[in-house]
């Protein structure tokens, strides 16, 4: 006896590929970045203080003038004093505040371990770090403006005593703005540089202010020729070297270096970092 075998279709509707994760663009991973770092209340406290601390010292260096147009001693010291470089007196505690900014940009993701979510959504890991750098750099930028603008204004009737008001269609007026901008950006850019090697809020933020501030000042007082030399490439001395390129401004640092050379040093301690960042970002575990 012969029997028909019977087929049963069973529809499961249409048939569709596997779910694949959205992967974000470079726009949309600099604009994750950006909303980041600005829905921070600490990121708003940090830039205050930036913009506070600049002003501050600023007003003081401008009123320093004061005392030294008043003491037999210094006589004729405001006459050889650099306006702008009195207004843009405070940028090396904006280095200290805007590094700190750098460093917990990503070491805070991997504190809260939201780093791994940031790095499943960018497999390729480099472009987290390109972002991160680009929302920085434009943070440090408009807050160095604001600060170096307030404190222009602020130290008008202070410096105008001594007709040291800084010009603003003199070369050497943006020579040390834009420096002390550029020197700004730098020191963000190295202690996120650092923060990326590390993974530490704690490790990153003391090996950048060490170099930035620290060093500096203790191996000033090592009188050997090769750790003055040496001391003369740390980024505070090499960012000097350009701002008071004349020899008659009120920091003498970075003196054994040229203006240029300032310039490509500093640049040397933000890209280093950055790029030693970038490769042990792409190599390891989050």
């Amino acid at each position: 006896m012969s029997s028909t075998a019977a087929t049963v279709v069973l529809d499961r509707g249409p048939i569709t590929p596997a779910a694949v994760p959205a992967r974000a663009g470079f726009r949309g991973t600099v604009r994750g970045e950006w909303i980041k770092l600005l829905s921070l209340r600490s990121t708003w406290w940090v830039l205050a203080a930036t913009v506070v601390l600049i002003t501050g010292v600023s007003l003081a260096v401008a009123a320093s003038l004061d005392a030294l147009a008043a003491d037999p001693a210094t006589a004729g010291g405001p006459a050889t004093a650099n306006g702008a470089e009195a207004v843009s007196g405070g940028f090396q505690l904006g280095m200290l505040t805007l590094a700190v900014l750098g460093a917990l940009l990503i070491t805070g993701e991997y504190t809260t371990g939201m780093i791994r979510s940031t790095l499943a959504a960018v497999p390729t890991r480099v472009p987290v770090l390109g972002a991160k750098a680009i929302v920085l750099t434009v943070v440090t930028v408009v807050a160095a403006s604001v600060s170096i603008a307030l404190a222009y204004v602020a130290t008008i009737p202070l410096l105008s005593k001594h007709d040291l008001v800084p010009a603003l269609d003199e070369a050497r007026t943006w020579q040390v703005f834009g420096g002390t901008v550029y020197f700004l950006v730098a020191a963000a850019l190295f202690a996120l540089g650092v923060g990326t090697l590390l993974r530490s809020s704690a490790a990153a933020i003391t090996v950048a202010l060490t170099v930035l501030l620290l060093l500096p000042g203790v191996l000033s007082f090592i009188n050997l020729d090769w750790v003055q030399r040496i001391v003369d490439y740390l980024p505070l001395p090499a960012s000097g070297a350009f701002l008071g390129g004349d020899g008659d401004s009120l920091s003498s640092a970075g003196s054994g270096l040229s203006p240029t050379t300032g310039l490509l040093v500093v640049a040397a301690y933000a890209v280093v970092p950055l790029v030693a960042g970038a490769v042990a970002l792409r190599r390891r575990d989050a």
